[in-house]
Parts: C-alpha cells; sequence; structure tokens
C-alpha cells in the first residue's frame, strides 16, 4: 500500500518527502532526492493531521524526532493512516508480549538477588543496572512505549525504579538485611568482645560492601571491630580462616591482633601480618630465593652510624661533596655550621644521623630510578632536589652494599619484590577478605601492595578501619588522602563511623574533637563518651606546675592508675622524674613522645611543651627539599599534623589531661585552646 502527495500538494509543501510505503513491519518516506526506511521498532507514534486543503502524516521516532510527510489528498491520507495504525498496532501487541517477558526477566533476578539474604553491594548494583539496560538495548519495541502497553506498564515502572534511584533501592535492601542480621545473630554481636557492640560497630561489621572503611575516633573500638569482622566472616561461612589477611602496622599490634583473636574467636588459624611480613610470604611462596631481612632495619643505630660514616668520609675526601653538604645545612636547613672540618662536629654528627636515615628511607621507597624521581619532583624543586640526589648518590650506594654484604634486603625492597612477585603471577592470593586496622598510616607503597593483591582477584573484599584525625606519621611517608579519599584509591564502596568512644569523658571528647576539626580537611564524624567529665577535664598549666601537679596527683590517684607524661619530642623528658620512684613511690608514672603513645591510654594524661622558640609545639615547619619532592603535600591548613599530634595526646587520657605550657612564650595552641574555654589554672 502507497500513499502519493497530489501534483499541487507536492509543488505547495517543498518537502523532500512526498509518498510513503508500507512494508511488512516498517514503512519507507521517499520523496525525488530522499528516502527514510522506518522500521516499526523505531515508531513511537504516528499521527494523522489535516491541513487547510491536504493531510499531513507524521512519524515520530525516539528523542522526539519527527519525519513528515505533506500534501496527500486528505481522504486518502485517512485511509491509509488507518490501515496503517491497525497493521502496527497488531505488530505492537506481538512485541509487547516479548517485551513484558524480558521485562519481567530482569525483576525476577533482582529479586533472586533481594531473596538471597546478601548484602547487596554496590557494584552487584550496577551489574544489575548493566544487564536491565543491557535488556532495553534488545527490546522489539522502543522504551518510549513500555508504558502504553498493559502487560509491559507496572514490570517498566519497577525497572525504571532501579534505574533512576538505584542508591534507595540498594540502601532500603541492606537496611532490611542489616536489621535481620542484627535480630538473627544477637548473640554474636553481644559476646563477640568483653562487652556487647554498639550498634555503629554491629552494623560495620555486617556491611557486605568490596570496599568499606570504618572512621573511628579515639578509643571507639576500632580493632574490636575488625576482631569482630573475622568472627562474623567465618560464622557466616563467607570465609574459611586461611582466607582472611589480617594486616597490622608495626610487630606489637600484629601480637596484640592474635591475642585478641585468640581470646575472642577460639583460634589460631588467624594470625595478623605486618606488611612486611606479608610481602616476606609472598616472596617466600612465589620465588625459589628467600630474602633475608637486614639486620639494619631493626637496629636504628647501627643504621645512622653506618649513613653517618659514609656521610663523613665523602666530606672528607671530596671537596664537592663537603660544599655541597654545607651549602645544604646552610641554606635550607639554616644550621649554624663551623668553618673547618664541620662533618666531625659532635652536634651536627648527632643531628645528621636521623635525618640521614629518613632520606634514604625516602628515596628507596620512593622505588624508581633518580632520574624518574627528579622528574616526579614539583618543577619549582626540581633542579635542586637533582643536586640533593647528587649528594645522597654515595650514601644510597654505601646502603646497597651493606645490604648486599650482609645478602638481605631493607623493608622498601621487600615490598617492591612482593608486588614484582605478584604483577608477573608466581603468586596466587588465597585470601578472599583483607582487614586493615590503623588505614591512616597507610603509604603510597603499602597501598600499591594492597592493590596488586586485589587484581588478582576482583571479589577480594578490602576491610579497613583507621582515623584521619590521629593520622601523625606523613614524616615516615604515611599518604593522609589513602584514607579521605578512600573510594578514589580502592574502588567505590563505603565509609562509615563509629559514634561512641570508650575510653574519655564527653569533656576531653568535646574539646579534642572542636579543636582537630577546626581544620576544614579533616572528615567529620561524631564521637559521642559514655561518661561525662567536668569543665576541669582538660586544664590548661603553666610548665612551672608540673612538680606541684605530681604532689597533687599521688594524693588522690590510685597505684593502679596509670599517668603518662607526653612531650614533642624525647630530650624533653623532665630531669624530676629521676626522683620520682622515690619521690611518689605510689605513682605510675610512664614517659613516652607523642609519637610512641599511640595506642596508649592512661587514666591522667600530662602533655608538655606547649611552647613557642626552640623545641617548639607546633614545631614550624621546615621540610628540606628532599622531604617537599619525596612525601605527599601537606594540606593547606596551618600546623595540620601539629593539631593531629595534640589530638592523639589529649585522648589517651581517660579522666584528665592537663596541658602544660611556657609563659613567656606560649605555644599558638594555647589561645585555640582558650577560645574552646579551656580553663587556665594557675596552680594545679
Amino acid at each position: 500500500m502507497e500513499l502519493k502527495a497530489t501534483a499541487l500538494g507536492k509543488r505547495m509543501a517543498q518537502h523532500p518527502y512526498d509518498r510513503v510505503e508500507l512494508l511488512n513491519a516498517g514503512v519507507k518516506v521517499s520523496g525525488d532526492h530522499h528516502e527514510y526506511l522506518i522500521p516499526f521498532n523505531q515508531l513511537t507514534a504516528i499521527h494523522c493531521k489535516r491541513g487547510l486543503v491536504w493531510g499531513e502524516l507524521e512519524f515520530v521516532l525516539p528523542d522526539n524526532k519527527v519525519v513528515r510527510l505533506h500534501g496527500t489528498e486528505w481522504a486518502d491520507t485517512q485511509r491509509f493512516h488507518h490501515h496503517l495504525q491497525s497493521r502496527w498496532q497488531q505488530w505492537s501487541d506481538e512485541m509487547s508480549v516479548i517485551a513484558a517477558d524480558v521485562l519481567q526477566q530482569q525483576l525476577t533476578v533482582i529479586s533472586r538477588h533481594s531473596a538471597e539474604g546478601k548484602w547487596l553491594t554496590r557494584e552487584a548494583v550496577g551489574q544489575l543496572r548493566q544487564k536491565i539496560l543491557s535488556a532495553l538495548d534488545a527490546l522489539p519495541v522502543p522504551v518510549a512505549r513500555l508504558d502504553s502497553f498493559d502487560n509491559c506498564h507496572e514490570l517498566w515502572q519497577q525497572c525504571q525504579a532501579w534505574l533512576k534511584d538505584r542508591d534507595a533501592s540498594r540502601l532500603k535492601h541492606n537496611q532490611a538485611f542489616t536489621e535481620t542480621m542484627l535480630k538473627q545473630y544477637a548473640a554474636f554481636f553481644q559476646g563477640i568482645e568483653s562487652s556487647p557492640l554498639n550498634d555503629a560497630q554491629a552494623r560495620a561489621v555486617v556491611n557486605g560492601e568490596r570496599s568499606l572503611l570504618v572512621l573511628a575516633g579515639a578509643g571507639s573500638g576500632k580493632t574490636s571491630v575488625l576482631v569482630a569482622r573475622a568472627g562474623w566472616l567465618l560464622t557466616r561461612g563467607e570465609a574459611a580462616a586461611d582466607q582472611i589477611l589480617l594486616l597490622a602496622f608495626g610487630r606489637k599490634a600484629a601480637q596484640e591482633m592474635d591475642e585478641r583473636i585468640r581470646e575472642r574467636l577460639n583460634t589460631e588459624a588467624i594470625s595478623a601480618k605486618t606488611f612486611h611480613a606479608l610481602a616476606l610470604h609472598i616472596i617466600q611462596q612465589g620465588s625459589k630465593k628467600v630474602p633475608v631481612i637486614s639486620k639494619l632495619e631493626n637496629d636504628a643505630t647501627a643504621r645512622q652510624s653506618l649513613l653517618t660514616k659514609c656521610w663523613q668520609q665523602q666530606c672528607q675526601e671530596k671537596k664537592a661533596q663537603a660544599k655541597g653538604w654545607r651549602q645544604w645545612l646552610e641554606e635550607e636547613m639554616e644550621w649554624n655550621v663551623p668553618e673547618e672540618d664541620y662533618w666531625h662536629d659532635p652536634k651536627i654528627v648527632r643531628r645528621m644521623g636521623s635525618r640521614l636515615d629518613r632520606w634514604v628511607s625516602l628515596i628507596r621507597s620512593h622505588g624508581g630510578s633518580q632520574a624518574e624521581m627528579i622528574e616526579s619532583a614539583p618543577e619549582e624543586i626540581r633542579e635542586l632536589f637533582g643536586k640533593r640526589v647528587k649528594l645522597m648518590a654515595p650514601l644510597l650506594k654505601a646502603w646497597k652494599t651493606a645490604l648486599k654484604d650482609e645478602g638481605a634486603v631493607d623493608f622498601s625492597g621487600l615490598i617492591h619484590q612482593a608486588i614484582n612477585v605478584l604483577e608477573k603471577g608466581r603468586f596466587v592470593s588465597p585470601w578472599k577478605h583483607i582487614l586493615v586496622d590503623e588505614f591512616q598510616d597507610i603509604s603510597p607503597q603499602r597501598a600499591a601492595l594492597l592493590a596488586a593483591l586485589r587484581k588478582q582477584n576482583s571479589q577480594t573484599t578490602l576491610f579497613a578501619v583507621g582515623d584521619d584525625w590521629q593520622a601523625i606519621y606523613r614524616f615516615s611517608g604515611a599518604q593522609l588522602s589513602l584514607t579521605t579519599a578512600f573510594t578514589d584509591y580502592f574502588g567505590e564502596g563505603d565509609n562509615c563511623a563509629l559514634d561512641t568512644t570508650y575510653r574519655f569523658n564527653s569533656r576531653i571528647g568535646e574539646i579534642a574533637n572542636r579543636f582537630i576539626q577546626q581544620n576544614p580537611h579533616q572528615l567529620s564524624k561524631p564521637l559521642n563518651s559514655l561518661t561525662t567529665g567536668d569543665k576541669k577535664a582538660v586544664t590548661l598549666l603553666p610548665d612551672d606546675q608540673l612538680d606541684a601537679l605530681l604532689d597533687k596527683l599521688s594524693g588522690f590517684a590510685k597505684p593502679e592508675q596509670r599517668i603518662l607524661i607526653m612531650a614533642r619530642y624525647h630530650h624533653l623528658k623532665p630531669a624530676l622524674l629521676e626522683k620520682a620512684a622515690t619521690r611518689w613511690p605510689k605513682l605510675q608514672i610512664d614517659f613516652m613522645t607523642i609519637h610512641a603513645s599511640k595506642g596508649q591510654q592512661a587514666d591522667y594524661a600530662i602533655v608538655l611543651g606547649l611552647q613557642e622558640g626552640q623545641d617548639a609545639f607546633p614545631a614550624p615547619v621546615r621540610e628540606s627539599v628532599m622531604e617537599q619532592a619525596l612525601l605527599p603535600q601537606p594540606e593547606d591548613f596551618p600546623d595540620a599534623e601539629e593539631r593531629r599530634l595534640l589530638y592523639v595526646a589529649m585522648t589517651r587520657a581517660r579522666q584528665r589531661v592537663w596541658l602544660m605550657f611556657n609563659k613567656q612564650e606560649p605555644s599558638v595552641f594555647v589561645e585555640v585552646l582558650k577560645y574552646l574555654d579551656v580553663p587556665v589554672a594557675r596552680k594545679p
């Protein structure tokens, strides 16, 4: 059947199309120079209109694209339209049955996921959504027409809900799943720790996302959640013990975690590893040559002695080296360097040891060649950094020679070797679940090891607990953005927060939280306390009152209560502590640096050294070019890491904190703390 424009209509319309032909399952609209074939499966509507004299047919395509035919005789147009509409509708009814079946299949898949009694991950929802989209591409009718079919309308509405608002559907499902699990496994959450897990902790344990970061403030039970997560995976049968990898950042932390697992899970089949122990295990399994870790890695004194002697030798034997190092120390470090043989000056030597050690460690962690390292440095310091690297080259050579003579590797080399083994496929990861403690301390090198492990199995989950408020190890290579931008690095997943601290009272929590959150770069999270504290729970006290404070504490502190004294630097340990054993024999007093105090707790905390000038706290930012080039860029907020350091110090205490400040040269933090309503006492 065919419809043509009249001669006059064709001339008046001046349109590229003047006739239409009905095909088996479509129409062909054509003119003298143009032709357009429209299958029925591309038609969304057919309109028949009457002009002043002639008829008009309008074929509507997806995205509201329209093909028109003008100038046809009106009666013929009506007849053609009626016949075409009838044929198209008959075809559409047949196709709607197929479309309804396809939609029902997709909803069945969705229902099956919902009925499985599992957490619905973002990845799974993405896959479901992609299946729906693929099914829609395979429909015999345009998507725009689905609503018009009685047998498709409701099915299509349900599919659209998943396409348009997938987060709401996922959250609704997961909320219901979580509530069911908390009721069904109430006994597990009541007994997995010495005290029942709170609601936030239990919900974190149940969360089944492939990547999950649990943000947990000081004393909020991070390790408890990690151990409970391992127990949950075993209880639910989601993993065998040898499929769970627990990672800690130090041997002591790993040992403590092992003790918790034995006590709470009654198993020795799960054992926490450090990242270096993990790397060693991977190399042992995937390589014929088993590496030995250098003794120097566990002996800071020997390590610094080796580097210092090499540095002295270079300065002694090579004028260019002596001149280059002098410029480095005077111009960049702003040290007062003696005129003659400064490399033998005891004070200079003592200060150089730790710095050489750190710089060699940073260069080794980078892992690339010197040229690559220099090229990756910021452009404004690249030339100067290149000069510094050349000065460091003999020390790096001496370090490598010492390792070769020992037949050993250092920690950085160990992780690089492990990544290489993984990338070459020589080790197949047996772990389905990786659980990481203190995640805020992770470095790019350790993150690369995690990524290499997960690359082997796309279904491996990463469950991490950490606190960006306690990130205080940037100087050793920790990169805070790996925590604050977790999903950017480790894939789409969830963040959740633990909202209760079991350590300090509400007053300590209020001051510490307000203090740290003045930095807008810190992630915001609630942290409520179970106990209340009076206004004096955090007190500013002049540093000449330490003796009097300990006298007062001796009057009410119980022998079993711990008093923790902390300072920015170890050499600030008060001399009066030498007489503590006899002056205050009933007091349990410990001293440590604030960095070393992380993970510790005490009934009473005393923080020393809130001062400006020498040994200032906050310490002034004087990063050398080495740090600027090899460490992550610091946040754009004054004293950001030093704030976190003071936060760590304050949150070691259960009951009271005294912040000792210098009256003549008070720290800038003193005014900040006064603004936060911390009282200033003249005496204890």
